[in-house]
């Protein structure tokens, strides 16, 4: 039996759909009585929100515990209680409590009920839970009371795609919508709360929908309706996803910004079939044509894998031209790693180390030269910026513009204005603006 925690640290890695889930469970401990630890070497309990699409995902883990447990040895203090949430919980479930022994494991469709598990490891030594209910968690969480500027609202959880590289749909489970009502609610309390942008979260968010058939395009419409709500961004999409009406909404609603992620892993169709992505190179082309003609001013992001099982040389070439074709404003790329218990971690034909950093260097170099482009075109503008932080040096403020760029500049504009700044340079990630 172990004395109950009364300060907390959560440490989130990964997704933004993490970062929400960090943010929540917080909330579930404060409502709790419990206070905010300065820093992890500080506090009663650690929560270790975890992310399994990295690659040796589970050793980190197990690195981030034996860390924990150094340093309170060295600071001469008692061991605090370990929590393993997140998605590397899920996957790994009670195999984390025998070897780390830590005193709770809870997945991410279960951590509503972290109270009652830490509750559980302060009586018997240690709880786990990791049942995966439809949204239940949902109605369990408190309510939102205070957010900065920028907000992540989930609205969608888990995948039904099984791309054969990926954990999500056995770690998050099959997709499923939260209820219209309770996204609205959600958004309300948020901009009462200090939120002037949200951003709404799912695995396949564009996926979300409601028995009504309203559609993530009609669940922007209703969110565009809230007073003080200034601006509506969403992420992550599917191409097999990306719907009429939600194009139409980048034409039609003034609160969604001229920002789209849509992953396309590879330029090639032999390696799309192979990762079982439902879309082609060409209907993924003719998707970004359509959004385009909608929103020309839009920024493009997606995501890349190179070295997937098989992957050739002129096959990787293929994905070269695919960036060039489209100029993306931003993206992630990674080099391929298995993940035990998906179909391609059986697949032959692995790429060598050495290929796979080639091909990494080589796109990187792509879509940072388009990333740099795109910077450079917005210098004379005049744009929007959300300010949401301080900067390093005194007077600078950071933030947003539309289009999801950082910029800095000297301003006595508070956290949370809205105002509109000339941009005067750009740096590789970030530019610099006036107020103009």
């Amino acid at each position: 039996m172990t004395s109950t925690p009364k300060t907390y640290h959560v440490k989130s890695f990964g997704c933004q759909m993490n970062v929400y889930d960090g943010e929540r469970m917080a909330e579930l401990m404060a409502a709790q009585g419990m206070t905010a630890a300065a820093d992890a070497d500080s506090a009663d309990l650690i929560v270790l929100n975890t992310c399994h699409i990295r690659e040796k995902a589970t050793e980190k883990v197990y690195s981030d515990i034996g860390r924990v447990r150094k340093n309170a040895r060295l600071a001469d203090r008692a061991a605090p209680m370990i929590a393993v949430a997140g998605c590397v919980a899920q996957a790994e479930g009670e195999e984390i409590a025998h070897r780390a022994k830590v005193d709770i494991v809870v997945g991410p469709q279960a951590y509503h009920n972290l109270p009652d598990l830490v509750a559980q490891a302060s009586a018997q030594g240690r709880a786990t839970d990791t049942d995966m209910p439809a949204i239940a968690k949902f109605g369990a969480l408190p309510a939102r009371r205070k957010t900065g500027p920028t907000a992540f609202l989930t609205v969608q959880e888990g995948c039904d795609k099984f791309c054969t590289y990926c954990v999500v749909p056995y770690t998050r489970g099959a997709e499923v919508s939260r209820p219209f009502a309770a996204i609205v609610d959600e958004a309300k309390s948020l901009v009462d709360a200090g939120a002037r942008e949200i951003t709404l979260l799912g695995q396949n968010v564009n996926a979300w929908d409601d028995d009504a058939g309203t559609g993530l395009h009609g669940l922007i419409a209703a969110l565009d309706k809230i007073p003080g709500l200034a601006r509506i961004r969403y992420t992550t999409s599917h191409p097999n996803d990306m719907k009429e009406g939600l194009i139409r909404a980048h034409a039609e609603v003034e609160k969604l910004m001229p920002f789209l992620h849509l992953p396309v892993q590879a330029g090639n169709d032999r390696i799309l079939k192979a990762m079982n992505r439902s879309h082609s190179r060409d209907s993924y082309l003719r998707i970004l044509d359509r959004v385009r003609a909608a929103r020309p001013d839009i920024a493009l992001s997606g995501d890349f894998i190179v070295g997937f099982p098989g992957e050739t040389e002129a096959e990787f070439r293929d994905t070269l031209s695919l960036v060039d074709a489209v100029g993306y404003a931003q993206c992630f790329s990674f080099k391929y790693s298995p993940r035990p218990g998906t179909p391609a971690a059986e697949m032959d034909g692995a790429v060598p180390e050495e290929v796979m950093d080639d091909r990494l260097q080589r796109l990187q170099a792509a879509l940072n030269r388009d990333q740099a482009a795109f910077n450079a075109a917005s210098v004379g503008k005049t744009c929007p910026v959300l300010i949401e932080r301080k900067g390093k040096l005194p007077g600078q403020m950071l933030g947003k513009s539309p289009w999801l760029q950082s910029v800095h500049l000297t301003t006595d504009a508070a956290i949370g204005d809205l105002i509109d700044v000339e941009i005067v340079r750009a740096d590789p990630n970030s530019l610099a603006g006036v107020a103009a």
